[in-house]
């Protein structure tokens, strides 16, 4: 749900029954716990049946109670702090495997991503880029190591990319000034949202560039200006998150880009190896 969670209750409340009005009480109080909550266990809490408890998310508009745990997941994400995460995800882990805990989780991240990302955005992304003018990536906090992965394998194919660099606000409108029209900003955004890169977003859109958005939903505040809006599942891993979901979207892209570029990509890639082997780059074979 695009709402916020808590006002989307709270407009809700005045058709609720008593027991739906102790479910809407305890989340409204409580979220960061209930979002990890079976509906057994919260309906157990509040004296109310499970089956109440699903009512309440129908009530909610959601398909169920999952989706609505989805829903409260989400909603923490981009409000718990770092030490607040760092507690939870110790609870949730308890006694169990670290590593399998951790690596299945991601995997399951993978195979809800290939289920949400749209193919016409993806493929409509890879297009723009193979023609753009210029192309900007930006990305900031956690998402910067993804936006300058992305660049990497970029700068291998393209000789016009920019890789926005977000060390203060001033200097991001700066590299800024010159997009338009016939460019593509790919920006890539994960809670807890940075403000900067909404207004970089903001900005580039006003001047008529194309925007490709890689973010975790479309309640996400850059999907609101995206030409193409590309979803990947991305969920709390301690105080950092996991990544790992939106990286593949970006190797995805990076071999989309590159078989579009066939034969021109075969001979630039032929000289940077002559460049690299006979300036010794990488150790010998």
């Amino acid at each position: 749900m695009e709402q916020d969670l808590l006002k989307l209750i709270e407009s809700k409340k005045p058709g609720f029954s008593k027991g739906q009005k102790r479910i809407a009480a305890y989340i409204s109080e409580n979220y960061d716990k209930a979002a990890y909550m079976t509906a057994a266990k919260l309906g157990s809490l509040v004296d109310v049946s499970e089956s109440t408890v699903v009512r309440f998310a129908n009530v909610l508009g959601f398909e169920g109670y999952p989706e609505l745990q989805q829903a409260m997941k989400a909603y923490i994400r981009t409000r718990l702090t770092s030490f607040q995460r760092v507690e939870i995800t110790n609870k949730l882990i308890g006694d169990a495997d670290i590593l399998d805990k951790v690596l299945l989780s991601d995997i399951d991240k993978i195979k809800h991503t290939l289920e949400l990302v749209d193919r016409k955005s993806f493929n409509a992304a890879v297009e723009k880029i193979v023609s753009a003018r210029k192309i900007y990536v930006i990305g900031m906090r956690s998402a910067s190591s993804l936006a300058g992965f992305l660049t990497f394998g970029f700068r291998m194919m393209f000789d016009n990319v920019r890789f926005v660099q977000t060390t203060s606000g001033s200097e991001i409108f700066e590299q800024l000034m010159d997009i338009g029209e016939e460019d593509v900003m790919l920006a890539i955004s994960f809670p807890r949202y940075s403000k900067r890169i909404i207004d970089a977003v903001r900005y580039a859109k006003q001047a008529g560039a194309d925007i490709v958005a890689l973010t975790d939903g479309e309640g996400a505040p850059i999907a609101a200006h995206a030409d193409q809006l590309l979803i990947a599942q991305s969920d709390m891993a301690s105080f950092v998150d996991s990544l790992v979901a939106p990286l593949s979207i970006i190797n995805a892209i990076i071999v989309a880009v590159a078989k579009e570029k066939g034969d021109e990509l075969a001979q630039r890639l032929r000289r940077l190896e002559n460049i690299w082997e006979e300036y010794d780059v990488y150790a010998g074979k």
